[in-house]
């Protein structure tokens, strides 16, 4: 038997208490709605474009046998490919998702406030991909380096939602799909974000790109898991099943190493015995998140009483 939920009542304000804070204070709270501020001063052509111990094969003595300004194309190119992950997902994952939920596609008795935080979301969502393409076009300006993004491939968590989707019937089926990479993307995110947020030894502007993300999606991760457990209640029992399926490869997706990404690098940049780094570095990878804190989706499940139905290691 699946765990249950009280029936949603839109007329109790206190179920609604979350999702009307975070609406009413959109306009003081959100990074789209401040004076922007110039980038280039923050520039700091002295300083790594991206952290050396998360790039997987830092240790790895190919690497460390490369040149100087080689290393440092590889940190830029590694900060590109993390924006482009970014983009990716908020642009083929998240917006959609939320997209959908705008419009009440389950047919729940979505309210105005609901729907608001969703778009609201939605328009965060889309500064957010400005912010971080403003952030690679900064880096390839003052580096000089043509570092382009048609090189990497999509991220791993969107081709992982996009099989998913394809696997999947049109209609509910679909719409679950897309809720549940939505919920595991906004709730985990943070902490993929956080990676780069508190790192004084490397670039301060790409510091500051992602500190501001991050303050957002902070509050993304409530409307999100708010939103999902509205429609949670509403799902059938095969339906539920369906959705911890989802959110199982979802997190999967989200947390692990993607080195298809890494790989391009070494490639774009003819490293020598580029295939025997990534080897390697997966090899020693196995077991390994990108992303350790799941915090935030665990108590989310948690939540929905489906924390152990996920095959998931927490």
């Amino acid at each position: 038997m699946p765990p249950t939920l009280p029936d949603y009542d839109r007329a109790d304000p206190v179920e609604s208490a979350i999702i009307n804070g975070l609406v009413r204070t959109w306009g003081h709270r959100a990074t789209v709605r401040k004076p922007e501020v110039d980038v280039d001063d923050l520039f700091d052509p002295a300083k790594a474009d991206y952290p050396e111990e998360l790039i997987p094969f830092h240790t790895h003595d190919r690497y460390l046998a490369l040149d100087e300004n080689t290393q440092n194309r590889v940190r830029a190119w590694a900060w590109i490919a993390y924006n482009k992950n970014v983009m990716d997902i908020e642009q083929y994952v998240v917006n959609p998702g939320f997209g959908m939920l705008s419009r009440d596609e389950f047919g729940v008795g979505l309210g105005d406030k609901h729907k608001i935080a969703a778009v609201q979301a939605m328009v965060d969502e889309e500064y957010h991909t400005l912010m971080h393409l403003n952030a690679s076009a900064l880096t390839r300006r003052r580096r000089q380096w043509t570092l382009s993004d048609s090189l990497l491939p999509r991220s791993r968590t969107v081709r992982e939602h996009d099989a998913d989707l394809a696997t999947a019937a049109p209609g509910r089926p679909a719409a679950i799909v897309r809720l549940a990479y939505t919920a595991a993307a906004e709730t985990s995110i943070s902490s993929y974000l956080a990676l780069m947020s508190e790192n004084d030894a490397i670039q301060p502007v790409n510091c500051a790109t992602v500190a501001m993300h991050r303050r957002d999606e902070l509050c993304h991760s409530s409307v999100a898991g708010e939103l999902l457990k509205i429609v949670f209640g509403e799902l059938d029992s095969d339906e539920r099943r369906q959705l911890i399926a989802a959110l199982t490869t979802a997190v999967e997706a989200f947390t692990g190493s993607d080195f298809s990404t890494w790989a391009a690098i070494l490639h774009a940049e003819r490293i020598e015995g580029a295939d025997e780094i990534i080897r390697d570095a997966e090899a020693e990878a196995v077991g390994h998140r990108v992303v350790q804190d799941c915090s935030a989706i665990r108590r989310l499940c948690r939540d929905l009483g489906v924390e152990h139905e996920l095959a998931v290691r927490w």
